[in-house]
């Protein structure tokens, strides 16, 4: 069960959010407060994150520009340290006073500004197969994965989709090369995948996705990063051994940036864990934010 509601940001939009719930789930559980990322994707994507509204409501909001929220009044508005405001904004709205979040893709780092900030309101952060811009560093090795498929039936098109987006700004080009590269972005090419996949094209909004990396200089950057080592709460970083766009290595070096973080790579998974395999990524996200740890993680850098 899905239903919309809305709230007021720090500057006055209303923005809207989506609880997903299944019936009978517990009552008094806390909520998990989901961030889709894209940038500038419609959160529609993330469905129930394979099935983790079993056992605790899903608070989706759609960002500003994106879903059924409107576009932001400012262009920095659509900044990922401004999204991490209206993250907050929706903290006070719903009453909590800490929570579990997750982010998936570019999300991540909304989450990680939104940790350096308010780390204090975290009980948990869940990072799925985040990259590593934000750290500075832009690892190659979603190239060496994506170079060893090149067995795969949809690999040869997907390799001429890839080498001509950089350069068109066609958005309708751009769509439909994005849909030809999609199958990079999954463990396999199934028909779960190719259903999830044929969302994009529409999904994506071309202003909050340009606006996302926007305004945030060297000095400011530093700083949000100097912070992170501070945060106190457990953090779960999820990578896929197949994941072409983001690949393994930025996952762990996102979790350098915590003293708290642990790595947890998934076999035969790709971007989207929990289209993949929703039996593993699930009972791997329980346990995190059940229990605090996964007892099959990998520590990242602690000081």
């Amino acid at each position: 069960m899905s239903q919309y509601a809305s709230y007021t940001s720090y500057d006055g939009l209303k923005l809207r959010y989506r609880v997903v719930e299944r019936p009978g789930s517990p009552e008094e559980a806390a909520p998990l407060v989901c961030l889709a990322g894209g940038p500038g994707r419609d959160a529609a994507y993330l469905g129930d994150l394979g099935g983790l509204d079993a056992h605790r409501p899903l608070v989706i909001p759609d960002s500003r520009g994106t879903g059924a929220s409107p576009p932001s009044p400012e262009p920095w508005g659509y900044a990922f340290p401004a999204l991490a405001e209206d993250l907050e904004s929706l903290r006070t709205h719903l009453g909590l006073e800490s929570f579990a979040l997750l982010a998936h893709d570019a999300a991540c780092a909304t989450a990680q500004a939104y940790a350096a900030q308010y780390g204090h309101r975290l009980t948990r952060l869940v990072l799925v197969t985040p990259g590593s811009r934000l750290q500075g560093e832009l690892p190659d090795d979603a190239e060496e994965i994506f170079e060893s498929r090149a067995d795969e039936d949809w690999w040869p098109d997907a390799y001429v989709a890839v080498h001509t987006l950089p350069t068109t700004s066609d958005l309708d080009e751009v769509r439909s090369l994005l849909l030809r590269a999609a199958p990079m972005g999954y463990g396999r090419w199934d028909a779960p995948q190719r259903a999830h996949a044929a969302t994009e094209p529409a999904q994506l909004g071309p202003v909050p996705r340009a606006g996302f990396w926007q305004g945030v200089d060297e000095p400011a950057r530093q700083a949000l990063l100097a912070r992170l080592p501070d945060v106190k709460c457990p953090v779960l970083v999820i990578t896929g051994d197949r994941d072409a766009l983001a690949g393994l290595r930025a996952g762990e070096l996102v979790a350098t940036s915590f003293r708290t973080a642990a790595v947890r790579t998934l076999h035969g998974v790709g971007h989207y864990p929990w289209v993949d395999e929703p039996d593993l990524f699930r009972p791997v996200v329980e346990s995190f934010l059940t229990r605090g740890h996964d007892p099959e993680a990998h520590e990242g850098k602690h000081a």
